[in-house]
């Protein structure tokens, strides 16, 4: 796991597939309150063409007390962590942010990081938070199939990323950002 100390940014990113209880998007909010970033963006994929995690978010971080005015809402297609971050990094690019904060899940910040470090436009600075799981237990993993579960997938979605990004580890960061047609934006803006 990554946990980087918490630092000023341009904005913070919440990446998609939030868990039930929200634990990402609440994490974010407590880092938006204490100032942060003066910015958050909600980012999910969609789930239909009139409805997408990214509402979800944007809810949960109302709820949470970020205004509605200081999120921005950031629907896509992406199935993926790297496909995720291929669209993210067009919208870094398009609104000239240098300095980004990244939330996801504690046991998903490592994977994130490489990913995210590899694919934002040159310049950008990437530091990763991880929020808590209500659904992980870094100390306890292996007693809970969901634990388990959630371990081997991140063993194996690490290794595949660094498999998929290998020529792009020693490249400058943003190198083959539009790599796929997997970054477009459901409603066609970033």
């Amino acid at each position: 796991m990554v946990n980087e100390p918490a630092t000023s940014a341009d904005v913070i990113v919440v990446l998609g597939d939030d868990n039930y209880a929200g634990d990402r998007a609440f994490h974010a909010a407590e880092l938006y309150r204490s100032g942060l970033a003066p910015l958050v963006v909600a980012s999910g994929r969609m789930f239909r063409s009139n409805t997408s995690i990214a509402d979800i978010m944007e809810h949960d971080l109302e709820s949470f007390g970020i205004p509605a005015a200081s999120i921005v809402k950031f629907p896509h297609r992406a199935g993926t962590t790297q496909q995720e971050a291929e669209a993210l990094a067009v919208l870094i690019a398009g609104r000239g942010w240098k300095r980004i904060l990244i939330v996801t899940s504690n046991y998903h910040a490592r994977r994130a990081r490489f990913i995210l470090e590899r694919l934002v436009p040159p310049g950008v600075s990437v530091h990763v938070s991880g929020a808590r799981d209500s659904e992980f237990d870094p100390s306890r993993w292996w007693e809970t199939r969901q634990g388990q579960k959630l371990f081997l997938s991140e063993v194996l979605g690490y290794a595949m990323a660094r498999w998929d990004l290998r020529r792009k580890s020693d490249a400058p960061a943003g190198v083959g950002v539009l790599a796929g047609n997997f970054c477009r934006v459901a409603d066609g803006r970033p």
